[in-house]
């Protein structure tokens, strides 16, 4: 019982798409699912499928991979200014001072 290639890219896109999402599946939006299957359904020419199907799963794998890849390679990718500021001083082994509160305000 063999599966077609396409059958094959197809799940794998579908795959790639779940594990790309930053939101369980009961929350996500279904119109990129549905417009994956329209494609899948229309196209007459399976070699250009082939190639869309593939493309596709392979630029959200990448762009997975890369976002991993910040995080774990750049900690502070993603903070606020100022919490970017305290990690860079603790990086140093500084602590970031107090800022000076006015007493009588």
């Amino acid at each position: 019982m063999s599966t077609s290639p396409i059958t094959h890219l197809y799940r794998s896109l579908l795959r790639e798409l779940r594990l790309v999402s930053q939101k369980p599946r009961s929350v996500r939006n279904p119109t990129v699912l549905q417009h994956v299957r329209t494609i899948v359904d229309t196209s007459s020419d399976k070699q250009t499928l082939s190639r869309t199907l593939l493309e596709t799963r392979d630029f959200l794998r990448s762009s997975r991979i890369h976002a991993e890849l910040l995080k774990r390679y750049n900690p502070i990718h993603g903070m606020t200014e100022e919490e970017r500021i305290k990690a860079t001083a603790r990086r140093v082994g500084l602590d970031v001072p107090l800022e000076f509160k006015n007493e009588k305000e």
